[in-house]
């Protein structure tokens, strides 16, 4: 008889370093490619690994991705243990938030003692990454595992901007160090690290005594207070070698290890340039192991002329004469008018870019009108003035009003088929 798993997904988090774009949203909220949101990515992980009970912890900014989630994620009404759903801070142990990672855990320990699962996968709502999270747990259980960390190989040198795990040839745990300048190498490679990804997965009974032992001594986060405590204690930790996963469909052209923390804009941009290309680092085209996301019910893009290249289109995207786009981002029911140009851009759903507008390096947020004739991102200075500039040079246009671009189109793309 399989397992019984249920997953705990963090997705509460604020998104300081993505401001503006986590002005209105929190950051698992946050769009990404020409149809994904970023939470879409641990969740296709979990579904397609088989990990069907998941539970979005959310608590910051919620109301965009509850409304997702509600209309994107509905599994199975048929089948009782078979969904995602969104739980905001009970308040059942106080009046107070989730405090951290393992807080927002214990105040719904309720949920786990209702469905009485042999593991609890906790997992980050942050990153861009595939993972078959079934090899973890079958890792955990092949090392009768309390708790195993799922663990990145990085180079030494960037080794000292993560939580590093010193474990012996098993994978066994034997220290954690946060940010260290002299990293412990991994035991196979002495010129890498393991990086915790925050990624976990926890016998049920070792977590339900670690919880109530950190309530009481009252710590609130897994990385920095529970799991130190449980290696004190002598409890089997183990790292699970993110390196080691398989997944199917993954192309030679691939980088089989990818993993990205979207946590500035400038790491958010420069990811979005892996799914571009012929042979894209990062091909979101996988039947094998597919992300799913939003049912979206509106037509396909539509382009009426224009020079364009290396550049996704999202459905209802409208692409009139003369226009020129390279190496760009376009996101559903976005109209580019004549004689626009984009290069390096990401432009968000129902944007609207006027006539003769020239755009370069530059995030546009959602319900913007970009005036007719408008240069943005090739005068730093003049941009900073207006807009935020990322230390990288990218400008970012905050996200508009739903009436703003209704106004400014008029038509099936004004009235939208927004989810």
């Amino acid at each position: 008889m399989p397992d019984r798993i249920i997953a705990f997904v963090m997705a509460g988090g604020q998104g300081s370093r993505l401001q503006p774009l986590t002005a209105a949203r929190s950051k698992p909220s946050v769009p990404f490619g020409s149809r994904y949101r970023i939470v879409d990515f641990v969740l296709s992980n979990l579904i397609n690994s088989q990990i069907r009970t998941i539970y979005l912890l959310v608590q910051y900014k919620s109301q965009s991705l509850i409304e997702h989630v509600r209309k994107a994620w509905t599994i199975s009404p048929l089948l009782k243990d078979q969904f995602v759903t969104v739980v905001p801070p009970q308040m059942l142990l106080g009046e107070s938030w989730f405090q951290g990672t393992a807080d927002a855990v214990n105040q719904n320990l309720n949920l786990i003692e209702e469905h009485g699962p042999d593991l609890v996968a906790v997992f980050g709502a942050d990153h861009i990454y595939r993972m078959d999270i079934s090899q973890m747990v079958a890792f955990h259980k092949e090392r009768e595992a309390d708790v195993t960390i799922s663990a990145l190989p990085v180079p030494l040198e960037d080794a000292k901007g993560f939580g590093v795990i010193a474990a012996d040839t098993e994978g066994r745990v034997e220290a954690f160090q946060e940010k260290p300048a002299n990293p412990s190498p991994m035991p196979d490679d002495p010129n890498k690290a393991y990086a915790s990804m925050g990624n976990y997965i926890f016998s049920t009974e070792v977590l339900i005594r670690a919880l109530q032992d950190a309530q009481q001594a009252g710590e609130t986060d897994f990385g920095q207070h529970v799991l130190p405590r449980l290696l004190a204690s002598k409890h089997r930790l183990f790292a699970y070698d993110f390196a080691t996963n398989e997944i199917p469909g993954i192309n030679a052209y691939e980088d089989r290890v990818y993993w990205r923390d979207v946590g500035s804009i400038d790491a958010y941009f420069n990811a979005h340039k892996d799914v571009l290309g012929a042979e894209p680092v990062f091909d979101a085209f996988n039947p094998d192991w597919p992300i799913y996301s939003s049912n979206y019910q509106g037509p396909v893009a539509r382009v009426l002329g224009g020079q364009i290249e290396n550049t996704l289109l999202g459905a209802a995207t409208m692409i009139h004469d003369n226009t020129r786009i390279r190496n760009s981002i376009i996101r559903r029911e976005a109209v580019i008018d004549e004689g626009a140009e984009l290069e390096d851009c990401i432009i968000m759903d129902y944007v609207h870019v006027g006539k003769g507008a020239r755009l370069k390096k530059v995030i546009v947020d959602r319900h913007n009108a970009i005036e007719p004739g408008a240069v943005i991102g090739y005068d730093r200075e003049t941009d900073s003035k207006r807009y935020k500039v990322s230390s990288g040079g990218v400008t970012v246009v905050p996200a508009g009003h739903s009436n703003t671009f209704a106004r400014a189109v008029v038509g099936r793309q004004g009235r939208g088929y927004s989810e």
